[in-house]
């Protein structure tokens, strides 16, 4: 499939040289697996494959972007001729650019055998054993709303016309369940998702278990008044506000002044327990590959280091732009896009102490399980108000579930209020964070 791809790219790019323009193929082929289970019974299973080509033309600065899921002859030349008839008509832009030459991309262990060979039948028994190990737990678990395994794997081959060439295979699995847990009439819900690099990390057990943990501690949850308390989050609340700050990071938005590390470089902008680093290059991490979607080699970079702000993340244009080179942050999800600023794998690190550890010592505070609304956060002024839920902390002990709970604040006082870090990371996607422990956060209860 490399070869098919490569030979398909090359004819594009020699035709748009011909024409006397700049250009970049970008070809892709992937399949994904989808299943699910309910009630032991197979609900869905989707397994659908798809190759493409994304072209890129600069013309003078102007840009053009064409795709077609067609690889014949016929249909790149029709996509070279329908890219520079598109770059007429954009504005001209010297920022518009190509990755120069070579990488040495970096060898990174992104395809695991194991998932394409281990059979359906197997696959199907994972998403059953999760769902029997969560009903296994707590007779309180009513209802498994669905429980699945999926996987996906790809081919990625870009080259350009100014001597790039990567080509590399990738593949990843996770399996995942939502649940309900009922008790005297009230009904909470539970999930919990794995995703790997390796078939054989996936552990349905664990899997099943803690999502069924979820939706039980949640049962005959109160309310509580409205106080400025100390908090802990769990790893996953904790990606979610990592999820915000990764839009902060992202070149674009600061140099369209719509972020609030925008002017902030070398200044302190967390609290010194804070690093976080963006690396593409992490043993086992869902977005290690060798290289970005423009072709540029993968890399490991800092974006916070004891809570001063030391860089942000760059494409090809954004960095032209700022006179700097690409962090290798040029991501895109298809053929059918052009590459934008995205994050790989986004970490903030681990600190020393144990879960138990961060509460242990607060008399009265909130341990943070589940945010609500994170999309009305604004990256822009920080201000955010979004629904929690949670367990009470009292006396260093957790002791009643919370709900209805609002926590609001400002982003960059919330970064700056993290007193310590827990040593338990989790990865949630492309984002992996441990426990944290805030000074105070305001709550609005009753």
């Amino acid at each position: 499939m490399k070869d098919f791809l490569s030979n398909a790219g090359q004819k594009a790019l020699e035709l748009a040289r011909k024409k006397g323009v700049e250009a970049e193929a970008f070809l892709l082929q992937g399949r994904e697996l989808d299943i699910e289970v309910i009630a032991g019974q197979v609900e869905t299973l989707k397994e659908a494959g798809e190759a493409g080509l994304g072209l890129r033309v600069i013309n003078n600065g102007r840009l053009g972007f064409v795709f077609t899921s067609d690889l014949s002859d016929q249909a790149i030349r029709q996509a070279v001729d329908d890219a520079i008839s598109i770059s007429r008509y954009t504005e001209a832009d010297p920022h518009n650019c190509l990755p120069q030459g070579n990488y040495d991309y970096p060898v990174l262990e992104v395809y695991d055998a194991n998932i394409p060979e281990t059979s359906l039948e197997e696959k199907i028994e994972m998403a059953r054993e999760v769902e029997r190990k969560a009903l296994a737990l707590d007779p309180r678990i009513s209802i498994v709303e669905r429980a699945g395994y999926e996987d996906s794997e790809f081919t990625s081959v870009i080259m350009n016309t100014s001597g790039l060439y990567a080509s590399g295979s990738g593949n990843f699995c996770g399996i995942y369940i939502f649940l309900v847990a009922e008790e005297d009439g009230d009904a909470q819900n539970g999930f919990s998702v794995m995703m790997k690099k390796n078939y054989k990390e996936l552990d349905p057990a664990f899997t099943g278990q803690e999502a069924a943990v979820n939706a039980v501690r949640a049962l005959k949850a109160r309310t509580i008044g409205s106080a400025h308390l100390p908090c802990v989050m769990d790893p996953y609340v904790a990606t979610r506000f990592l999820s915000l700050l990764a839009q902060m990071a992202d070149a674009q938005m600061v140099q369209k002044g719509k972020s609030l590390l925008a002017g902030k470089l070398e200044q302190l902008v967390a609290s010194p327990a804070v690093t976080l680093v963006d690396d593409a290059t992490f043993s086992g991490g869902i977005g290690s590959f060798p290289f970005d979607g423009e072709g540029v080699a993968a890399r490991s970079n800092t974006v916070i280091k004891d809570g001063i702000l030391t860089g942000y993340l760059y494409d090809s244009y954004t960095a032209s732009k700022a006179g700097v080179e690409s962090t290798g942050n040029g991501q895109r999800g298809s053929f059918r896009s052009l590459p934008a600023v995205g994050t790989s794998n986004f970490i903030l690190q681990a600190g020393s102490k144990s879960p138990q550890d961060l509460y242990g010592d607060i008399q009265k505070g909130l341990y943070i399980t589940e945010v609500m609304g994170m999309h009305t956060a604004n990256p822009i002024s920080g201000d955010f108000s979004v629904g929690a839920a949670g367990i009470m902390i009292e006396n260093g002990q957790l002791t009643f579930p919370v709900r209805g709970a609002t926590i609001a604040g400002n982003l960059g006082d919330f970064f700056r209020d993290i007193e310590s870090l827990g040593n338990d990371p989790r990865f949630f996607g492309g984002k992996a964070a441990p426990s944290i422990r805030l000074k105070s956060l305001s709550i609005a209860g009753e």
